[in-house]
């Protein structure tokens, strides 16, 4: 008799975890990557101690690496590129092989607002410390290069008895807000957001509850559409409640970098006064809920992507404001571009006026000459604007044309070309570690070309043609937006060596023209060829377009081939 046969059993399927994101609220708490290992290891905040007490003391090579690449930047403070490295190296040296001796300093600007005074201490700083160097970013700051470390306790005096400061300019914190550089006098703003602007800075900004956060958060308020709201964090963008009045939409998780999002409304109006609490409640949401495994995805963009608009305002109203928020309309699109070139009125009978330097490239003795002008003229306020431009407030009419021909003489034009007034460039190879080509040197000698060869259609052009430079992939010069938009990278010329060179975005925009444009297929355009290309594309948008047809619509249906 055979014996029986055993049978093996059913073996049950494993089932994968599904791994953590790094999520605090979910409960993961331990650090998953060495950013979130040095914060954890010590409050980014502590930092300023070390640098008064010993790092200045004993110069750049008493620092400590975790805090030199890490702790420096919630205090403005970066390394920048050492001098005579080319682009193609940047992705293959090591940090410190990179790093030169020197500092990017910047100075945190909310709102863009500077009195005069302050204008003219944030000139001698750069004229004492900085080679006289000096960039307005398009976050509205100012930002100095070849600071040493054994000057910054200093800067920081001067800056703080003038009222400013670098606190959470930089780093994994609440950085610089965006607002309005025409706040409280501009006809058209639905309402003035500096009272929460100020709030905000004054509740929260230094408070080491949020100076963890998974990445950089960025914040617009503004009662017009004037500060890119739409690739923002979080922003307050003005409009009309039928029913309350005067207030704001909210909107969260805009960014741009290697995977751009347009910001979505959360479909909620609040007052004025609440804009601080459904602030604090938002940058809650992202410290706790924010993916902090992974460094790429942990910008609150990712979160709201996943979630959606609706799934956010439940948790932010649920779990952080206890409270149901109000119900509100979607804000009119602007027209176009509000960059607050020339010369406009303002509601109390004077004037402001806007002057474009070339992608934001001016100098401390450029500033204290404009802080000067400015004061001749009868002002005293002066703003920076998101779009790297330079705006006087409070002109009286009998001085305005002689403050225009002052700016214009300090290289700083109130009537400029469409292509001087639609630069934009960010540092670029001359200062970023992570810049792989030059860009102001290359926007001015750009603007430069273009003024000469596209005079005879400049008269043509109703609206700037933006053209936006980057240095890397990263966007800190929003290329993804611009009508022409020209990000860094090394490409092969036409004898086959590697040369600078850029990919190319059309199309692109915020406002009316809302949208990241068209990346054209594998095309790229060497440095050499910049300026050609660029003449080239506007000369057949001149020639093909449809009566009132902007530049982004045009893109839209043109032929490839007239593009390239």
């Amino acid at each position: 008799m055979s014996s029986p046969t055993r049978e093996t059993p059913a073996r049950t399927p494993r089932v994968k975890q599904k791994r953590g994101e790094g999520q605090w609220a979910l409960g993961y708490r331990e650090p998953l990557n060495p950013n979130e290992r040095s914060k954890k290891d010590d409050n980014p905040l502590n930092v300023r101690a070390r640098i008064e007490n010993i790092y200045a003391r004993g110069g750049f090579d008493s620092i400590d690496p975790g805090d030199l690449r890490g702790r420096f930047r919630w205090f403005g403070l970066y390394t920048q590129r050492k001098p005579g490295i080319d682009g193609g190296r940047t992705a293959t040296l090591e940090p410190e092989e990179l790093d030169d001796r020197y500092f990017m300093l910047r100075v945190r600007i909310d709102g863009g607002a500077l009195t005069t005074g302050q204008l003219a201490v944030l000139a001698e700083i750069s004229q004492t410390h900085a080679r006289d160097t000096a960039d307005i970013t398009d976050r509205q700051n100012i930002q100095y290069h070849w600071i040493q470390i054994e000057d910054v306790p200093a800067i920081w005096d001067k800056l703080e008895k003038a009222g400013m400061t670098t606190l959470e300019a930089c780093g994994d914190s609440p950085r610089v807000i965006l607002g309005s550089p025409v706040a409280g006098i501009a006809a058209d703003e639905i309402i003035d957001g500096t009272p929460a602007i100020d709030e905000i800075k004054r509740r929260y900004i230094g408070d080491p509850r949020y100076s963890n956060l998974p990445r950089k958060f960025k914040t617009a308020v503004s009662g017009q559409q004037d500060v890119a709201h739409e690739i923002n964090d979080v922003a307050f963008v003005g409009v009309n409640h039928p029913d309350h009045g005067p207030g704001f939409d909210v909107w969260v998780g805009g960014g741009l970098s290697t995977n751009p999002m347009i910001g979505q409304r959360l479909g909620a109006w609040v007052s004025l006064d609440e804009v601080p609490d459904v602030w604090e409640g938002v940058i809650s949401v992202f410290r706790d809920y924010g993916y902090r495994r992974l460094r790429a995805r942990a910008r609150i963009k990712f979160l709201v992507k996943d979630w959606g608009a609706a799934k956010f305002r439940q948790v932010l109203e649920d779990e952080y404001l206890k409270r149901k928020l109000t119900d509100g309309p979607a804000p009119e699109v602007p027209a176009g571009q509000i960059d607050h070139v020339g010369v406009h009125p303002q509601i109390d009978g004077k004037f402001y006026v806007g002057a474009a330097p070339v992608a934001g490239r001016v100098s401390g003795s450029t500033l204290l000459a404009v802080a000067k002008a400015a004061e001749r003229a009868g002002s005293n306020r002066v703003r920076l604007t998101p779009h790297q431009k330079l705006v006087v407030l409070d002109v009286p009419e009998a001085e305005v044309n002689g403050l225009k021909s002052e700016l214009s003489e300090l290289g700083l034009e109130t009537e400029p070309s469409p292509w001087r007034r639609g630069i934009m460039a960010c540092t670029g190879l001359e200062f970023c570690k992570l810049a792989i080509v030059e860009t102001k040197a290359r926007a001015i000698e750009l603007v430069t070309e273009l003024e000469k060869r596209l005079a005879d259609i400049q008269a043509e052009i109703e609206n700037p043609v933006t053209v936006h430079l980057n240095g890397c992939p990263n966007s800190c010069a929003r290329v993804q937006t611009a009508d022409i938009g020209l990000k860094g990278q090394i490409v092969t010329d036409e004898d086959g060596k590697q040369v600078e060179g850029f990919q190319v975005h059309l199309g692109g925009g915020l406002g009316l023209d809302a949208g990241f444009g068209r990346k054209l297929r594998g095309h790229k355009v060497t440095a050499s060829e910049l300026t050609a290309y660029v003449e080239r594309v506007v000369r057949a948008y001149i020639a093909g377009r449809e009566p009132g047809e902007r530049f982004a619509q045009w893109v839209l249906r043109a032929d490839e081939g007239v593009l390239q």
